[in-house]
């Protein structure tokens, strides 16, 4: 039974990652049917309550699903002293830990950065925006990848 609420876990973290990366790709697309007028590196655009919308969704999911992988996974953080007498799988554990809350702040970064560039207060000119909600979509998607590991390594060091 613990077996099968692990592999449900998996997925769920899974599918909620995958959707905000798709969510974010999508807002990414939203955003690009706006008009807009570029002149070499300066681009003025109106925004796009859709791309926002998206975006939004897209950040609130992959926070979800980091407070889910966390919370399943348990947080074995445990001082440097602890860390090198442990065991390799716990070493890995620890080091996917660190790679999704890395991943988590570029991600949520990039998709709150495209989120105000189309917030409806912000009809904007200046320097263009280089694809912030797709690469936002992009790092949920690896999000999941780092999530699942973190998970599978932190229940495999737990005594059985």
């Amino acid at each position: 039974m613990n077996k099968l609420v692990g592999i449900f876990a998996c997925f769920l973290i899974v599918a909620l990652d995958v959707t905000a990366g798709i969510l974010g790709i999508k807002a990414e697309a939203a955003q690009n049917q706006e008009k807009h007028l570029r002149l070499w590196i300066f681009e003025c655009k109106e925004p796009s309550h859709d791309a926002y919308i998206l975006g939004l969704f897209a950040a609130s999911l992959l926070g979800i699903a980091h407070v889910l992988a966390n919370l399943l996974g348990g947080c074995n953080v445990c001082t440097q002293e602890e860390f090198q007498k442990a065991s390799p799988s716990k070493q890995l554990s620890v080091a996917c830990l660190i790679f999704t809350w890395v991943i988590l702040a570029v991600g949520l970064s990039m998709l709150v950065i495209g989120i105000m560039s189309n917030s409806k207060s912000r009809g904007s000119c200046g320097f263009t925006h280089h694809h912030f909600l797709s690469i936002g979509g992009i790092s949920c998607m690896v999000h999941a990848l780092f999530s699942v590991a973190y998970y599978v390594t932190a229940t495999a060091t737990l005594p059985a």
